[in-house]
């Protein structure tokens, strides 16, 4: 295959936004590189699904690079207009900030701002729809001259005698269920490249392969990652229910009962201009009950009166749910490898506190592409070993370790932020969610990061003794099933209904890309059922496993690529491979 060089593996906004840092400094400093992006959807964004509300400072320093470098910033504050012109999609400045506690009968309490973390408070934060702000940034960088391949899915990473990342393979297309080749039969494009960056988003397949391959968890002396699984709707809704840059967020109903639960989630509700109503509920995926089902609380929590108002008289146009990291600044790996580096939530760049990931993902895009670019770029005759100049790479050149990213992300805001809030996730697991509250409000006002002592231990070495989400799930026996209200159709819905409005689409006649792993394959036929009582038949946000005759059932056509399955899985045993390119989610307003 042709070898474009530095390109991340696929774009949520950090490969994009080192896409283009990569292609300002080359304008700006004369060098040229060559960079390929890669994108498994069948476009640019169609994959990319957040709550969103957005902090805009990486965004405006990113764009204030495009002015020749001057730094003046006339780009950085016109972004809004350029994502309404470009996307039809407006960025709506936050106007009203509530948080509430809901109760089980239908009361709500708010919490006065004043009592909450500054990293919650919005002011100067936008409602957008992170999708499109993928599109229109999707543009920008193909302007630049980025060269982007939506519809390819990076399946495999190509190593250099087994030692250092030279790029990625695209995976074969045209394979029957059989494993037959089929009339459209096309092998996979190695895609080679200097320098390869990983923006998968969280928990991508290419990039846990690396942090297992380089032990960069352990390398990192970092504990093991948790995720949380949310699940979102768009709604349109009446002139008389909206309320342009309304914001609000809750704990209690569904999730919690009493001051001691230890389910650690919360909603968020926010309208974006012109008459949208995003909202969602992000449930911890280490919780214990494995009869607890995301989706059903999700639809639960709608029918409170406090969201209820909100979403009357409207209709209900996408839905979707995807995986996020709840780890923190404990769970970041080592972030470098000979030939390439992690960005974004692929390393696991998200505040949980703040619900924001956007903003450390972009700002990883750009500490990533100008350290690499000063790597590739120093030196004597660094000019002639570009692929822009000499048309491939050079066979001689051994694959760099880039470590100034990881030392230039240790000394951005990104860490100082995350380094704040480190303790919260694990006090809320310890002590329940009004231990949590209380810890979180003394680490936001008082200690801001500064307490001598941390709440999880770092497991180093001993990774495999750790608790990953996987290990919380406790025997059905434990616990009582739970029945949910019956959806209306209306305000609530059933499953596969609302997975329509996901779009998602597969080629049929393709292997399954959801693998039962050979070494645990015994889980699915005589443990998750009977000591588990088949939580993937729960926590599956898209139906994709049933048990039928008490027998496993993947409908793997199902699947909008949440990962959530590869996490919560009894004993792991599902390992999430990509399908054909094209295929999953097409999200359009997410």
């Amino acid at each position: 295959g042709t070898p474009p060089p530095p390109g991340p593996a696929r774009p949520p906004p950090a490969g994009l936004a080192a896409s283009i840092r990569l292609k300002q400094l080359s304008s700006q400093k004369g060098i040229d590189l060559s960079v390929c992006i890669l994108e498994k959807g069948s476009e640019v964004g169609s994959h990319i699904l957040s709550g969103n509300v957005f902090d805009p400072k990486a965004l405006e320093e990113l764009l204030s690079h495009n002015d020749n470098g001057d730094n003046d910033g006339a780009d950085s504050k016109n972004w809004r207009e350029a994502l309404l012109e470009s996307q039809d999609s407006h960025a709506t400045p936050v106007t009203d900030d509530a948080f509430l506690v809901l109760t089980e009968s239908g009361g709500s309490y708010q919490v006065p701002n004043i009592f909450l973390p500054s990293q919650l408070h919005n002011h100067g934060n936008y409602i957008i729809s992170l999708s499109k702000l993928a599109r229109y940034l999707g543009e920008m960088a193909e302007g630049m001259g980025v060269e982007i391949y939506p519809g390819f899915a990076a399946d495999e990473v190509l190593y250099a005698d087994g030692k250092a990342v030279k790029g990625v393979a695209t995976k074969d297309v045209g394979i029957a269920k059989d494993g037959e080749t089929k009339d459209t039969f096309e092998r996979g494009v190695e895609l080679l490249g200097r320098q390869t960056l990983f923006a998968e988003g969280a928990r991508g397949s290419c990039s846990e392969s690396i942090i297992s391959k380089f032990n960069l968890r352990q390398e990192g002396g970092a504990d093991v990652q948790h995720f949380g699984l949310g699940i979102k709707e768009v709604w349109e809704v009446p002139e008389e229910n909206f309320k342009p840059g309304f914001v609000q967020h809750t704990l209690g109903f569904p999730l919690q009962s009493s001051v001691m639960d230890k389910v650690y989630g919360g909603s968020f509700l926010y309208h974006q201009e012109p008459n949208l109503v995003l909202c969602g509920l992000v449930v911890g995926l280490d919780y214990e009950n494995p009869y607890i089902n995301p989706y059903q609380e999700f639809q639960r929590w709608k029918t409170h009166p406090a969201i209820k108002s909100h979403l009357e008289g409207g209709t209900c146009v996408q839905y979707g749910a995807r995986v996020l990291n709840e780890g923190g600044y404990h769970s970041l790996p080592k972030l470098t490898f000979p030939g390439g580096m992690l960005l974004g939530c692929s390393a696991g760049f998200l505040n949980a506190v703040k619900i924001k990931g956007s903003h450390c993902a972009i700002q990883s895009g750009i500490v990533a592409a100008e350290s690499v670019y000063e790597s590739l770029t120093s030196g004597d005759n660094a000019e002639e070993k570009t692929v822009a100049s000499m048309g491939e790479i050079n066979a001689e050149e051994s694959p760099l370790e880039v470590t100034k990213y990881a030392e230039n992300m240790e000394k951005s805001w990104v860490y100082d932020e995350l380094k704040e809030v480190r303790n919260c996730h694990e006090a809320f697991s310890r002590w329940g969610v009004g231990g949590g509250l209380l810890y979180t409000g003394i680490a936001a006002h008082i200690t801001k990061g500064r307490e001598p002592w941390t709440l999880p231990t770092p497991v180093g070495n001993n990774i495999d003794e750790a608790k990953t989400d996987a290990k919380s799930t406790k025997p059905a026996k434990d616990f009582q099933p739970i029945k949910y209200p019956a959806p209306d159709g209306i305000l609530t819905f059933d499953l596969l209904t609302n997975l329509q409005r996901s779009g998602t689409y597969h080629e049929d006649d393709q292997p399954s890309h959801l693998r039962i792993k050979a070494d645990v394959a015994h889980v699915p036929e005589n443990i998750s059922l009977q000591v588990y009582a088949a939580p993937e038949s729960r926590f599956c946000p898209a139906g994709v496993y049933e048990y039928v005759d008490e027998k496993l059932v993947i409908n793997a056509q199902n699947c909008i690529h949440c990962k959530c399955c590869s996490i919560k899985m009894p004993e792991e045993y599902i390992d999430w491979t990509v399908p054909e390119g094209g295929g999953g989610p097409q999200y359009q307003v997410m």
